[in-house]
Formats: structure tokens, C-alpha cells, sequence
């Protein structure tokens, strides 16, 4: 390497690391509410409507982050709220972030700790066409019942067959000549699932990874 390349390899490491490739996935925030209820505080969740991507699922309020949009990932948070519970900016207080997690299914999410006012919560304004419902559960909960732990794995696969018995390649293993373990699906990388129940509500996935984390926190 010529040495004015490397000068400039070294000027274009990033000064702040972040993830790499982030570009390739998808990209989103989400934001952590706490709300003072009775004197307790309590997490503050939605369930999706029915009819939408995954569709009945607990979550927090949050989605993808919007280019020329938002300015930053806690932009993306503070407006998906508002669309999806109707809770204004000015009404929710970001506490902090947790740190970025990259989750096995592609995704990037930047979740941002907030204090709701109360008044804000008794008067908010939900989007049907996106949330069921709210759901408001003590911290105190979380504290003190553990999560269920499952197993789920996730494998590699260089093709697949069709509903009319075809082959269709995503990865040519033979043709590029790679050892004969890739011809078949590798992989099987296995990650914990939590599982928490409330009153018959079961809160899974990315969401319980958030909740185990700020709970660990607090």
C-alpha cells in the first residue's frame, strides 16, 4: 500500500465506531416509556393491530428511521410515538439509551428511555389503523418474576425449492467452488428467546430483550 493511501485509510476511520453495514439493515428506534401510575412506575406498551406486520405482537412504540426525515434515531422514536399513541415531543422526557442491538432476524435498534407526564398518558390519542391497544405493567413486575427462556435457532440457506419442486440459487456454493459443507444449509446458530406473561398478554421477541435489559438496569 502506498503510503498517501494509507494516510488516508487512517483518515477515514470512523472517529466514533458504529455498525459496520449498518446500511444493509433495517434500520430503526424505539422509545422505552415509563409512566407514574399511583405512585408506581410502569412500562408502557402497545399490541399491533391485527390486520398489520406482525400483527397482535407487544412492542414498544417505534419504527423504521426515516431519511431526510429525521434527524437523528431519537427523532424516529419521538415521532413514531406520537403517530402511534399520539404522545407530543414535548410531553416525553428521554431519560437516556440503551445500547444499539443488532438482532438475528437484520435488524438495528436504538432504544431511548423516556418519562411520560401522566396527563399526557391519560390523554392519549391512538392510531387504530397500527395499535389494538395500550397495556401499562409495574416495573415491579418485571423485578420480580423472572422470564421464560426458549431456544430458537436460525440457519443458512444457499437455496431453496419452489412449491413446483424447482431449485432456486441464492448462493452459487458449486460454481464458485466452495468446500462441499456449503451445498447444504449451515449454520443452525441457536439465541435465546425470553418470554414474559402479564394478565394473558405474552411479550416476546425484540421487546423482551429491551425489557430484560432496562430491568437489569434499574
Amino acid at each position: 500500500m502506498k503510503k498517501d493511501n494509507l494516510k488516508k485509510l487512517v483518515s477515514n476511520l470512523p472517529k466514533h465506531p458504529n455498525v459496520l453495514g449498518r446500511h444493509r439493515f433495517f434500520n430503526s428506534a424505539v422509545l422505552i416509556p415509563i409512566v407514574k401510575i399511583k405512585g408506581e412506575y410502569h412500562l408502557l406498551f402497545q399490541k399491533r393491530a391485527a390486520h398489520i406486520r406482525q400483527g397482535g405482537d407487544i412492542c414498544f412504540p417505534g419504527g423504521g428511521f426515516e431519511e431526510g426525515v429525521d434527524k437523528d434515531f431519537k427523532d424516529t422514536a419521538l415521532r413514531e410515538t406520537f403517530e402511534e399513541l399520539g404522545i407530543p415531543k414535548k410531553d416525553i422526557k428521554v431519560l437516556g439509551q440503551l445500547d444499539t442491538y443488532v438482532a438475528p432476524i437484520g435488524a438495528v435498534i436504538e432504544s431511548f428511555v423516556a418519562r411520560i407526564k401522566k396527563k399526557a398518558y391519560k390523554n392519549m390519542k391512538i392510531d387504530h389503523n397500527e395499535v389494538e391497544k395500550t397495556i401499562v405493567i409495574p416495573i415491579s413486575f418485571f423485578k420480580e418474576h423472572e422470564p421464560k427462556e426458549y431456544t430458537l435457532a436460525h440457519e443458512i440457506q444457499p437455496y431453496k425449492i419452489d412449491e413446483n419442486g424447482n431449485k432456486e440459487v441464492f448462493f452459487p456454493v458449486e460454481e464458485l467452488g466452495l468446500p462441499d459443507t456449503y451445498k447444504k444449509p449451515w449454520g443452525n446458530k441457536k439465541h435465546k428467546i425470553w418470554v414474559y406473561e402479564y394478565e394473558g398478554e405474552v411479550i416476546w421477541g425484540i421487546t423482551s430483550v429491551l425489557i430484560k435489559d432496562v430491568i437489569e438496569k434499574y
